[in-house]
């Protein structure tokens, strides 16, 4: 048994606020550990620590040989073969034994690597990872550029495997994939035994605590806050009892109101001290934003508001993109719009959003149907958040709190979009999206770069508001707790 060992480990870059503070941690290189956080906690960044590239406060021990996935490939016109080779030490069949579990056909090898698609090109670098047996694998967001069959194809590889800590955001691959969760929160970093599902659940629970404790806290700040005020009032009742009219013993009313002021004062500065102490409780709790959002889709004047009738979206190649479809959309409806990579989703997506998309077939949206469209793509926002809100015509305070219920950072509001991450960007994205007031939303890939706690809250927020959406997304969770209906594209 091989240990990592992390002992008060603490760490932040130049000019920003601590990631990490004394942190101590013992990871067993036999397990298969799955790492979960907020964007912007730290995830890759603790993979870095480990590999050495980053320097901290405290230790990390690490007697093991380590391997980082995804691999930098300088010259992507090479055949795939040789770029292995570059990469690990290995028998041609052992390449092609894991190719074979991961479902791809080992004629990539002799292909150059630009020619392969994405999925394609993360398949096989994955299968060059697990060429390194003797190595602990830190495998970062494996599932970008995969469909749902690729991802599927990708959890039942991982679930043969052990050895490695798997950062990703589909709450099913961590299910399928992994015995331990380490999971990097607000104020800690929590190891647990189990899958995202066990984390999960012990989330709700102490979340659900925490939500009766904080009320608690909030009912004896209260009383504590008038039994203050009405010891107050009682000494300054006592205080003026000395300027009474008529014959009195100043001296007695005096001393007695003296002794009754100074003990008011002493229990007044204990139940001061009370409260500061519960607020301190009640703002250290890592509960996320419960208050109620006040997102309001607007209903269209019909039950009825789309109509497809063998539509197919068609290039200049002449080469349909994906067999006829044909559905309607009603008020209400989520529909899930399926398919393998390049079948055509966005297309049609865009086709419905009013784009200019080549098409044959029949499409009837409304004129006067109001629509927000979420490309898959947000790396184009820039500028500041001001502008940003004036341009779109939304309410700042709603994308203030529905960004705020995903964990955006408060001091990222000032600086410019362009120095966003991609997480931070899609989450602007989304919550400018909800805030408009439209009949439908098309969403493409709406949960691309999200966080999985923040995957949680929007599937939450959907199903409690019910807006009218057509979407397309590889989540599979996402996909079965969301959509009331699926269209399957088929080439």
């Amino acid at each position: 048994m091989t240990i990592i060992n992390i002992v008060d480990m603490s760490f932040a870059y130049d000019g920003g606020n601590p990631l990490f503070s004394n942190v101590s941690l013992q990871i067993d290189t036999r397990w298969k550990l799955g790492l979960i956080g907020r964007n912007g906690r730290g995830k890759t960044t603790l993979l870095r620590l480990l590999l050495g590239d980053l320097v901290c406060n405290g230790k990390i021990n690490v007697p093991i040989p380590l391997e980082y996935f995804p691999y930098i490939v300088q010259d992507k016109t090479l055949p795939t073969y040789e770029i292995a080779t570059q990469i690990a030490d290995f028998e041609t069949w052992q390449l092609e034994r894991e190719l074979s579990l991961l479902e791809i056909s080992d004629d990539v090898l002799m292909r150059s690597f630009e020619t392969l698609s994405g999925g394609e090109q993360t398949k096989v670098m994955l299968a060059i990872l697990f060429l390194n047996n003797n190595n602990f694998l830190l495998i970062d967001e494996p599932t970008n550029h995969l469909d749902l069959e690729g991802r599927n194809v990708v959890g039942n590889y991982l679930c043969q495997k052990n050895g490695f800590i798997l950062v990703s955001h589909d709450s099913t691959l961590l299910d399928e994939s992994v015995d331990h969760i380490l999971s990097i929160n607000r104020n800690n970093i929590e190891l647990i035994q189990g899958n995202f599902s066990t984390w999960q659940c012990n989330q709700n629970y102490r979340e659900r605590f925490e939500n009766a404790e904080n009320n608690r806290l909030k009912k004896d700040v209260r009383r504590l806050q008038e039994a203050t005020q009405q010891s107050t009032e009682w000494s300054n009742k006592a205080e003026k009892e000395k300027f009474g009219h008529g014959p009195v013993d100043r001296g007695f009313i005096g001393s007695k109101a003296a002794k009754i002021m100074k003990h008011a004062k002493s229990v007044e500065n204990r139940k001061q001290k009370a409260i500061e102490q519960k607020q301190e409780l009640f703002r250290n709790k890592n509960t996320e934003i419960a208050e109620k959002l006040s997102i309001a889709p607007i209903r269209f004047h019909s039950k009825r508001i789309i109509d497809l009738e063998n539509v197919f979206v068609q290039y200049n190649d002449g080469v349909p993109l994906f067999n006829g479809v044909t559905f309607s959309v009603e008020v209400g409806d989520r529909i899930a719009v399926c398919g393998r990579n390049g079948c055509g989703k966005s297309s049609l997506l865009k086709l419905i959003a009013g784009q200019n998309i080549p098409y044959q077939g029949y499409c009837r949206v409304p004129k006067n149907l109001k629509i927000s469209y979420l490309p898959q793509d947000a790396s184009f926002l820039q500028g500041n958040m001001k502008d940003f809100i004036f341009e779109r015509q939304i309410d700042e305070s709603l994308l203030r709190a529905i960004l705020h219920k995903l964990g955006f950072p408060k001091n990222d509001y000032e600086n410019d979009m362009s120095g966003f991450s991609a997480g931070q960007k899609k989450k602007v994205s989304l919550a400018a999206s909800l805030c408009e007031q439209v009949h439908l939303y098309l969403w493409d890939e709406p949960l691309n770069y999200i966080d999985i706690i923040s995957r949680t809250q929007i599937t939450n927020l959907l199903i409690e508001y019910q807006p009218t959406l057509i979407f397309a997304e590889h989540d599979k969770m996402f996909l079965e707790t969301v959509a009331t209906k699926k269209i399957n594209l088929l080439i």
